[in-house]
């Protein structure tokens, strides 16, 4: 396995957690043999106030990276929700929240950079900014990337990386976008992540969701691991309604064509894994996103059954594409328990 191109398995912990406390998120990690996380939601204190983790205080911090250490656990990225609100203070019928941006670079972002700095993580999980609905999209381009471009600046100026998901609805919703942006933004430390299950959740089959990743592809800098099955009796109206998306399944069930995508990035995978270590990650990320149990705008849950079917399914994925992976070993269990 070790002459195999490799990658780093991790997970959006607060998925396989019912109440999101730490402890469940961190237990369930271990568990099913996975040492990296990104953080979302969580009840650091097991108190039952569930927090976003990015309006977490000083004490939660310190407490979550003492945890962290106890179970033998790294931060992947900060799973902000940045980049989840209006271009334009317009209402267009949607729910999406305006927020004039000099204000949110100084509330969403400020505080997103300060969780990954507290959490030791070079890599933010972001996303670009919601048109007008109803508007052609590129008569709002350049103001997303003007925008975009100021907040991987200020990661750049600490450090830090900011990925950039394909999403429904959003300016970044198709591969051809995704990867238009990323030339117009033209930052080293933004990159893409591709997520399958965002891609055939807007109706589209494993062939046009392998395209999608293709336009994506020279700009990654990780990757979701999500799935969908279309809906055979849905009327396509070119918008996502993410509240009502139920049919996400393991990554060898659905139409995200995951098995066309991983024998690329196979090839590929030297180069990708060059680049995102050159700017502080430890290797090329597939991140676990199941949401198995549902999903919406700004997170999903799998239960800890379903994180486990979801990694499983992922390594039988990755053992057939001949991809490397690495789960908990008992000389981990050792060497964190001192022997």
């Amino acid at each position: 396995m070790s002459s195999l191109p490799h990658v780093v398995l991790s997970a959006f912990a607060d998925e396989a957690a019912n109440r999101k406390t730490a402890l469940e998120q961190l237990s369930a990690l271990a568990a099913v043999g996975l040492k990296q996380y990104s953080p979302r939601f969580i009840d650091v204190n097991s108190t039952g106030e569930v927090k976003h983790v990015v309006t977490l205080t000083k004490s939660e911090y310190q407490t979550l990276a003492k945890l962290h250490v106890e179970y033998g656990v790294r931060v992947t990225s900060i799973g902000s929700r940045i980049g989840k609100v209006k271009l334009k203070d317009k209402e267009d019928g949607s729910h999406n929240k305006f927020v004039p941006f000099k204000e949110y670079l100084k509330t969403e972002v400020a505080a997103t950079i300060n969780a990954a700095q507290a959490l030791d993580t070079k890599l933010i999980r972001g996303f670009s900014f919601y048109p007008p609905r109803g508007d052609d999209p590129l008569a709002h381009f350049q103001q997303a990337v003007d925008q975009i471009g100021q907040i991987a600046d200020i990661c750049g100026k600490e450090g830090l990386v900011y990925g950039l998901e394909i999403e429904p609805n959003l300016m970044g919703d198709s591969g051809a976008m995704m990867a238009k942006l990323a030339r117009a933004v033209k930052r080293k430390n933004m990159l893409l992540i591709f997520d399958g299950g965002n891609v055939a959740c807007q109706n589209k089959n494993a062939i046009q969701c392998y395209q999608e990743y293709l336009e994506m592809r020279d700009y990654l800098g990780w990757m979701h691991i999500k799935d969908y099955k279309i809906e055979s009796n849905l009327t396509w109206t070119g918008a996502v309604d993410e509240e009502r998306l139920k049919n996400f399944v393991p990554c060898d069930r659905g139409d995200g064509g995951h098995d066309l995508v991983l024998k690329d990035l196979r090839e590929h995978l030297p180069k990708l894994e060059k680049r995102i270590k050159a700017l502080g990650a430890t290797g090329f990320y597939l991140e676990v996103e199941p949401h198995l149990k549902g999903g919406g705008q700004f997170g999903g849950f799998s239960g800890p059954d379903g994180l486990g079917v979801a990694v499983r399914s992922l390594c039988r994925l990755l053992d057939y594409v001949q991809i490397g992976y690495q789960l908990r070993s008992f000389d981990d269990i050792r060497a964190l328990r001192g022997f």
